[in-house]
């Protein structure tokens, strides 16, 4: 190399679109990620709330069905027998004691051991890699 020719730093220049990410940008998106990830994490919370929400309707549900049916079932011989008359001459059934409601901590533990039930099941039949 001769003296005139010597090395130019502007070789050394990476182009803006090749140049790494500097520390205030990594941080930005490292809080970034952590905020997507609390909001994440607390729409999973509502959800599962939610879901044990659901689950006390759908059972409250099917016991009053459940009520209704035995009812429809029991009308024919309830009214030869045990029950209260209404004004129609149709008797009613006598009424059935409520079951005591189940706490949030039962519902969450029986959620919980379907859910590793179902999980069983799919590890059991998906396929072996």
């Amino acid at each position: 190399m001769a003296a005139g020719e010597r090395d130019d730093t502007s070789e050394w220049v990476l182009p803006p679109e090749a140049r790494p990410a500097t520390l205030a940008q990594l941080e930005q998106r490292i809080d970034y990620a952590v905020a997507v990830a609390r909001a994440s994490e607390a729409a999973a919370l509502e959800i599962g709330a939610a879901a044990i929400d659901a689950a006390e309707q759908a059972r409250e549900a099917a016991e009053l069905a459940a009520r209704a049916s035995a009812g429809m079932v029991g009308a024919a011989p309830a009214a030869e027998g045990s029950g209260v008359e209404r004004s129609n001459g149709v008797a009613e059934p006598a009424a059935e004691p409520e079951p005591a409601p189940e706490s949030a901590y039962d519902s969450f533990k029986h959620f919980l051991e379907r859910a590793d039930r179902i999980s069983a099941r799919l590890e059991a039949i998906a396929p072996r890699a």
